[in-house]
């Protein structure tokens, strides 16, 4: 069983060469995802390439706001309303992303049978707009939205329709610099105590984003789905996750209590590198098209 972690060469920092461009580790991921049955665990950055900033990596140091956290949500209305007033707006910096070349090779692999399974940290919806398949959204997504007293689920478009309703003109007000990972936009306080939320049509309940806020459990029969799929796996590839969070790294700690390897491709080190058998420090994007064009077979 060999490792590369090691030695002073094990991280450069540099991404992979291009396409037919020969690179060791590239290489040997290429091998390790050729055998097939592979399982994707994505974070935040692999989306950092569509514009949506991270918690952790380069572009979550310029965030300015902590992120909410579900007992504050649940325990204030004025925290409610700071919560739905700031994502009223960078909603549609979530809603317009697209996504970028890792998105696209990650459900090219799946499509040609290479990837049996899609974990994903994110609440972008951006594995799914590649064209990917069957996505465990480990923490939910942002575009749908909770009562949390009936329930009911509905889309986050209906949602903001009736937001525009209750605050018209609000939009022309508001003018934001930065977008934080989960659709959370700074705002000064004076638009925020303007901004009225709305409740649920059916019950008169608080609505949340059917997402999982710092602070609230994933839900057990999800974490069970995650559990069952990496004991199947052949390998568990990490994508851009600082695996800080256990919620993440329980899964890199299960491969490895039943010997199923682990390769990471992250920009900086991770929390998980002790338990891969792989690691590439390279941008998510340009390393994941040069991995689709490896097992190109055509080439």
């Amino acid at each position: 069983m060999w490792k590369v972690d090691e030695g002073p060469d094990a991280r450069t920092g540099a991404p992979p060469g291009t396409p037919g461009t020969a690179n060791p580790r590239l290489r040997m991921l290429a091998d390790l995802v050729a055998d097939g049955d592979v399982v994707v665990l994505s974070g935040a950055g692999l989306s950092t390439e569509s514009g949506i900033p991270d918690y952790r990596g380069e572009t979550g140091r310029m965030r300015r706001a902590e992120p909410m956290t579900y007992q504050t949500f649940v325990g204030s209305a004025a925290a409610r309303r700071r919560y739905w007033a700031r994502s009223h707006l960078g909603w549609r910096h979530i809603a317009g992303a697209l996504p970028n070349a890792g998105h696209r090779a990650v459900a090219g692999l799946q499509e040609r049978g290479l990837v049996g399974g899609i974990i994903t940290q994110n609440v972008d919806g951006l594995h799914h707009a590649a064209g990917a398949r069957d996505v465990i959204e480990l923490h939910g997504g942002l575009d749908r939205v909770r009562c949390l007293s009936c329930g009911r689920r509905t889309s986050r478009h209906e949602l903001e329709r009736r937001l525009g309703e209750a605050n018209p003109g609000w939009h022309a007000h508001a003018r934001t610099a930065v977008i934080n990972p989960d659709g959370d936009a700074v705002l000064d306080d004076d638009l925020v105590e303007a901004f009225r939320i709305v409740d649920c049509r059916d019950c008169g309940g608080v609505l949340k984003p059917d997402v999982i806020f710092f602070g609230e459990n994933v839900p057990g029969p999800r974490v069970q789905e995650c559990y069952e799929l990496v004991e199947r796996a052949g390998l568990l590839l990490v994508l851009g996750s600082s695996l800080t969070v256990m919620s993440g790294y329980r899964f890199v700690r299960r491969a490895a209590e039943h010997g199923i390897p682990v390769a990471i491709v992250n920009q900086g080190p991770t929390r998980g590198d002790g338990d891969a058998l792989l690691t590439l420090d390279a941008p998510l994007g340009p390393t994941l098209a040069a991995l689709a064009a490896a097992l190109d077979p055509a080439r």
